[in-house]
């Protein structure tokens, strides 16, 4: 996608951080942007400077959990462009700060209901009207680097972005045949208040998320020197121009990232000495097994 002019974006998180960017630098490419986000307030005074900057912007109120109230903002937002949503950007997410044996379920049930759920939310909510429309168009889900790796301090968060990651590969593989393409945009550091996500939260019955005043403190610091939220808008677009998978805007990561992808290769054996002829018989079946899959879908595809 080359030509941004007209097209209907819906942001979610996009009252501050990574999805205030997207709504910035995507609205002055001629997008008009539905900015959705579960902060009222926040949402009011983005939406007041957008338009200051003449982005033709929105506001939703939304949470991203609330599967009826996601089919109600998809209308609504519908109803007032007169369009219909063509592209996506599933931004919204909340991280908690705690060694990951005493996170709780609640502390779970949040993390992953917003970061997982929530994309998931999105992709069902708009990708069958998107597939209905026939405009073509494009989604992108922010995941993260952490994706790649789990972490004692984010275990929750990176379980959640992993799945995002293996959702939008999976996505990749049927979008493009009805000429919608497919990104997973994974930052390191953002300059945002994700560190605050727990202000966002309802009240929790046993916790493992750390919220004192040091702590929050600490992590403030640390992410006001993440990368400009307009700046990893402008390398989100650059990928979608070129219909790129994977928009991974950090030099600084490769070293880790060949790490983490090296222990996993150096665990496959080149082959199986108790079974040689194991890793053929089982390709085989595979190859079979995806043959037929691929065809059963493709018939129930053509039968809807």
């Amino acid at each position: 996608m080359k030509d941004f002019a007209g097209r209907v974006a819906f942001i979610t998180g996009g009252a501050s951080g990574a999805g205030l960017g997207q709504a910035r630098v995507f609205g002055r490419a001629g997008a008009r942007v539905a900015v959705a986000d579960v902060r009222a307030d926040a949402l009011a005074g983005a939406v007041a400077q957008l338009a200051r900057q003449g982005v033709d912007a929105h506001p939703v109120v939304l949470d991203i959990t609330d599967r009826a109230a996601y089919a109600r903002a998809a209308d609504a937002v519908e109803a007032h462009f007169g369009d219909p949503v063509t592209l996506l950007f599933n931004t919204a997410g909340v991280n908690g700060f705690g060694s990951v044996e005493t996170m709780t379920y609640d502390d779970f049930d949040w993390i992953l209901g917003v970061n997982l759920g929530g994309v998931v939310n999105g992709m069902r909510t708009f990708v069958p009207r998107m597939i209905d429309a026939g405009l073509g168009g494009h989604v992108t889900s922010v995941a993260s680097v952490g994706g790649f790796e789990g972490s004692r301090m984010t275990g929750p968060y990176s379980a959640a972005k992993a799945a995002v990651i293996s959702l939008m590969e999976s996505f990749a593989q049927v979008l493009p045949a009805h000429g919608i393409g497919v990104t997973v945009l994974c930052p390191a550091s953002i300059r945002s208040n994700i560190s605050e996500s727990h202000l966002t939260r309802g009240v929790a019955e046993a916790t493992g998320v750390l919220t004192d005043d040091d702590f929050v403190g600490g992590l403030r610091e640390v992410y006001s020197h993440g990368m400009d939220p307009e700046h990893l808008a402008l390398h989100l677009k650059r990928a979608i121009e070129h219909d790129d998978l994977y928009a991974i805007p950090y030099p600084e990561v490769r070293d880790d990232l060949e790490r983490t992808f090296g222990r996993i290769l150096d665990a496959v054996p080149d082959t199986d000495e108790l079974a040689p002829e194991g890793a053929d018989q089982r390709l085989r079946a595979l190859a079979r097994f995806r043959a037929d899959a691929r065809e059963r879908a493709d018939t129930a595809r053509s039968a809807t």
